[in-house]
């Protein structure tokens, strides 16, 4: 069975390249390596600097989809990232590893792939767990992106530490 990799690592990588961006090509690969993008894919294709300005340009419009305030705003803003970095769903089985969905065609620039992966990922993840499932960290001073893998849809921080700094504010607040 092959995983898809348009998922969950997809959405994953996207927050976690806006939380702390890549500044040359060689992090970027590394950290889409580190995310689950098939080492493969990465390596064949050499990472450039057009390849980073692609990602930063992805990223920018995916933090509007994070940010809409909006529903119907977010699934506009999706389907416009969907529009522009995919294509026709196909299923193929390249090197022999199995057959498996790509939207997009099989040599793009890693730029390329990653808008894809994260435009998809985006697509599945908000049809997949609910249209509400990404957003900003609520702890004062962090503004921090999540993507709400949750059982329940209730997260609402970044992280656990901005989580319980927020509970001990708000217990010494009922405490003072």
């Amino acid at each position: 069975m092959h995983l898809n990799p348009y998922g969950a690592d997809a959405v994953l990588l996207a927050v976690n390249l806006v939380t702390r961006p890549a500044h040359t090509p060689d992090e970027l690969a590394r950290r889409c390596e580190e995310s689950g993008v098939e080492s493969r894919l990465v390596r064949e294709r050499k990472v450039t600097a057009a390849d980073l300005a692609a990602v930063r340009v992805a990223l920018d419009e995916w933090l509007e989809v994070v940010d809409a305030k909006e529903e119907q705003t977010r699934v506009d803003l999706v389907n416009a990232m969907l529009a522009k970095y995919t294509e026709h769903p196909r299923l193929t089985n390249h090197a022999g590893d199995g057959w498996h969905m790509h939207y997009r065609p099989d040599h793009v620039p890693v730029g390329r792939l990653v808008a894809t992966l994260i435009s998809t990922g985006t697509a599945l993840h908000l049809a997949g767990r609910g249209i509400t499932r990404l957003g900003r960290c609520t702890a004062d001073g962090c503004d921090n992106v999540y993507a709400d893998l949750s059982r329940t849809g209730r997260q609402r921080y970044c992280s656990p530490a901005c989580a319980n700094r927020d509970a001990v504010r708000r217990h010494r607040a009922r405490s003072a």
